[in-house]
């Protein structure tokens, strides 16, 4: 599995160590201590008054909330510079109800044995190690009990706590005077107004060079991945995505060796199908009846030979097998993921991390300000806000969500009316042959038909694809969606199955429904007057290997090369704009090497939309091989290498291309868990339905138990029927054949034969096999959905060591907790003792003091007396 540790050294030290290490910018401020932990930009000549106005009243709001800035207007591009101090951090960590690690407390050491000493991965004797991670107990801070914690040390909050505290407050900041009102609060607000070009956190160049060495190489391919390093940099959310992406590539292994028997049995059972042997009979000839309308001549079964070969590949004996690998291997990949990230997230201090403690998104609260009767409800009488309403369902959200998902529905009719009419262009395309030319010239396969019907499908499917993005997003923001993670579970839900439809239907279409209601000759069913298209000579399930294969190696490599190119592009056009027009321009590039703030200025800005993208590409990837992996075994070794080179070049482009992303908390992956479990869960269905009416698994044993012909010699008959080409009420060739006077043809039907009593109907034998049929998906679909869920039942999600681990570490803290209140109230105690002495020492003391003025004035008076 993959790991989340990959040593004992620290990134500092280990980072001096790299050859050709580039030299280190500067991160701090001019005093050479503070370090700049977060950067606002704008234009320097931009100095409208009411822009300059907001950025003034802005600033000095963010330095009476205790932030330090300092400004850089040395270039054409101005940068505030902003140092988080401790007291803030304190603050806010509180009000966050962050997990900070505490001291190690007494007993800490013996809940964990030498297995459990490092959850993460170990590297072999001698390696250098470059991250650390130790066995810690988180808690919510809390600064009346920061004696549990190690605030003193100058790393005790990490660069990914403090971007995450400075972003929160960035977010909630006013920018105009007097009353604070939806349009005048937040960092997002300026920079949508053009009053901040950019609001980033800097890399760390240390940090950097190290993740890029270790992590983000290709070289390291088969290492395992420094997640707790990669958690400190980037935050849990992203840190979890590549745990996941991680574990979902190694559980690729055992089912992608599986994949590779099932394809090499067929290739050494080749020469043993019955079938393909008697197609390829070079001795026997069987027509088959034209597949066009017009112009259309016989042809020859033995033409499939080659395809009939390639289709016994993936139709063999094994094939039942394979399918129920797959279902079983996809429940066991989400029940064990569930266990690891429970691990994971234990060791990060997010046990037990909801969405609810999350804080209200900056926009919901707009939302709520706008809307007057919630406004009222949470104002007192100075017209203070004092709580957060509750908002009811049906009076507010339902319209918003009806309208939302009412919008997404229509959108979604549209994706699939737009996928039916490239079905119908291409049954239009066939049955316009004739003025195109021949079907088996190079031009109509090679040109015409893939070339325009391929063209005008990508074109509306990304069309489509951006078009529904936008909308779908303006869809979103008019939800009450409280916290960024509802937001981005509704973005995802209403994402994911657009595209659900838009890339999967076709596939659908063609496992399902291509082929399985053409009629016969003398009758064909048709829609809009054109015949419906026929299987391919292979049969539809190699036409569904095909698409797949075109998916799995093309899609993902064409993606592999955007994914990269494109940041880089766009990083280099920037510097190219910046550059353009000299002087100013010139001074700022020229001093890149001392602030990492222009390094970083570049580069492309984060948004949730970059993991949204790689969580959509690997979930629809998963979706590919579960649903239809058992049309092509060699999918998943295929997923697999892909997804090794992902890990690595997503790595490199989140370190060298785009901005540092604002930490943010997370404990699980999301939606996208259920959105894998509704898949897993179909997968079974679409098995069933592949092997009943894609393979000749079920008219096979029909045949057998029929017949009693256990060889298959007489099963190819057996599939074709006949028919009277006097039959044809429209005569296909308009010229003459070159097979002569052909009198009688055949096609793949299970029908009466012309002399029979009731000619081209149904015979007892084709309702035998849909029963049949109809049975082994009921019968595999209820043994595998019982085995699913015995599994899911028999794999806890927590492990039961780690329970244990939890309630000891709780049941430790409590007390220590509860000690160290005693020793605050005996040391407060002590502290009233000893000033309450030292106050009556004092007043001692001026007794005494008054007591021998007193008796120096008495001898005074008695010496005067005398005299």
């Amino acid at each position: 599995m993959c790991s989340n540790d990959i040593g004992y050294m620290r990134a500092s030290d280990y980072v001096l160590q790299l050859e050709g290490a580039s030299p280190m910018k500067r991160r701090s401020f001019q005093d050479g201590v503070r370090e700049v932990d977060f950067v606002l930009a704008y234009n320097g000549s931009d100095q409208r008054e009411d822009h300059v106005k907001k950025r003034e009243i802005f600033e000095a709001n963010l330095e009476h909330e205790g932030l330090q800035l300092e400004r850089d207007k040395t270039q054409n591009v101005h940068f505030v510079l902003i140092h988080a101090p401790k007291e803030v951090l304190c603050r806010y960590a509180e009000i966050l109800k962050i997990k900070m690690p505490m001291k190690v407390i007494p007993g800490q050491n013996r809940i964990y044995d030498d297995e459990d000493n490092s959850v993460n991965s170990k590297t072999a004797e001698g390696d250098v190690k470059p991250f650390s991670k130790t066995n810690r107990i988180y808690s919510e801070f809390q600064r009346k009990h920061a004696c549990l914690f190690n605030t003193d040390l100058p790393n005790f909050f990490d660069s990914a706590t403090r971007i995450s505290i400075i972003n929160f407050i960035l977010e909630r900041q006013r920018f105009v005077k007097g009353e604070e009102t939806p349009d005048n609060l937040g960092i997002e607000k300026l920079i949508a107004d053009g009053v901040y070009e950019s609001a980033y956190s800097l890399h760390d160049e240390t940090a950097r060079q190290v993740l890029l060495k270790e992590w983000a190489c290709l070289k390291r391919w088969k290492d395992e991945q420094p997640l707790d390093a990669i958690k400190e940099y980037f935050g849990a959310k992203v840190a979890i995505y590549f745990a996941w992406l991680g574990f979902y590539t190694d559980m690729l292994i055992p089912i992608s060796i599986a994949g590779i028997f099932q394809f090499l049995y067929g290739f050494i059972t080749w020469s043993s199908d019955p079938i393909s042997q008697e197609i390829c009979n070079a001795n026997q000839t069987t027509l088959m009846c034209p597949q066009c309308d017009r112009n259309c001549d016989y042809w020859e079964l033995k033409d499939t030979c080659g395809a009939s070969k390639m289709n016994y590949l993936i139709d063999n004996n094994m094939t039942v097998a394979f399918a129920f690998l797959i279902a079983i291997w996809a429940v066991v990949f989400l029940e064990l993921w569930k266990r690891y990230s429970a691990y994971l997230i234990h060791s990060w201090g997010l046990t037990g991390y909801t969405h609810e403690v999350e804080h209200p998104r900056p926009q919901y609260l707009e939302k709520l300000r706008k809307n007057k009767k919630l406004a009222d409800k949470v104002k007192d009488k100075s017209g203070q806000y004092q709580f957060e309403p509750e908002i009811p369902f049906w009076s507010v959200k339902f319209s918003a969500s009806l309208a939302s998902y009412s919008v997404a529905l229509l959108s979604i009719c549209v994706s699939i009316i737009a996928i039916l009419s490239m079905i119908i262009y291409r049954m239009a395309q066939k049955a316009s042959h004739s003025v195109l030319g021949d079907e088996n010239s190079t031009t109509y396969k090679v040109m015409t038909q893939p070339m325009t019907a391929g063209f005008i499908d990508l074109s509306i499917i990304t069309i489509l694809h951006y078009a529904y993005s936008y909308l779908a997003e303006i869809l979103t923001n008019r939800e009450y969606c409280r916290t960024q993670t509802e937001y981005d579970n509704s973005l995802t839900i209403k994402i994911y199955i657009f595209q659900f439809v838009n890339y999967y239907f076709s596939l659908f279409h063609i496992a399902f429904l291509k082929g399985k209601f053409v009629g016969y000759p003398m009758k064909y069913n048709r829609i809009f007057g054109f015949r419906q298209q026929e299987c391919n000579p292979g049969g539809c399930l190699m036409e569904l290997c095909i698409q797949l294969v075109i998916i799995t190696v093309g899609k993902q490599l064409l993606n592999a090369v955007i994914e990269n190119l494109l940041p880089f592009l766009k990083k280099k056009w920037k510097e190219l704009r910046s550059n353009v027009g000299g002087g100013k321009a010139e001074r700022m590039w020229g001093m890149v090497a001392n602030g990492q703030w222009f390094e970083d200025y570049p580069l492309q800005p984060w948004t949730s939309r970059v993991l949204f993208a790689e969580y959509l590409e690997m979930v629809m990837q998963y979706g590919f091989i579960t649903l239809f992996g058992v049309a092509f075994p060699l999918a998943f070794p295929l997923a697999l290498i892909n997804n090794a080179i992902e890990i690595r070049t997503d790595a490199g482009k989140m370190l060298k291309f785009i901005r540092r992303p604002v930490a943010q908390r997370a404990s699980d992956i999301g939606v996208w868990f259920s959105i894998m479990t509704v898949i897993t869960r179909l997968a079974v269905a679409t098995c069933a339905m592949i092997i009943a009416f894609s393979t000749n698994l079920i008219p096979k044993l029909v045949y057998k138990y029929a017949t009693h012909d256990d060889e298959l010699q007489g099963y190819l008959n057996f599939t074709l029927a006949y028919f009277n080409t006097s039959d044809f009420r429209v005569p296909p060739n308009l010229g003459e054949s070159r097979y002569g006077n052909v009198t009688q043809c055949r096609y793949a039907e299970f029908r009466n034969p012309p002399w029979h009593e009731f000619p081209y109907k149904r015979p007892i034998i084709y309702w035998k096999i849909l029963m049949a049929r109809l049975a082994f998906i009921v019968i595999f679909q209820n043994v595998i959905g019982g085995l699913q869920t015995i599994i899911a039942w028999a794999i806890p999600d927590v492990p039961t060591k780690l329970l244990k681990r939890i309630k000891r570490e709780n049941f430790l803290l409590r007390e220590y907790i509860i000690e160290c209140e005693k020793r605050q109230v005996i040391d407060k105690q002590v502290d009233k003792i000893i000033s309450w002495v030292n106050q009556i020492e004092d007043e001692s003391d001026i007794a005494l003091s008054d007591s021998s003025g007193d008796s120096s004035t008495d001898k005074e008076g008695i010496e005067e007396t005398s005299l």
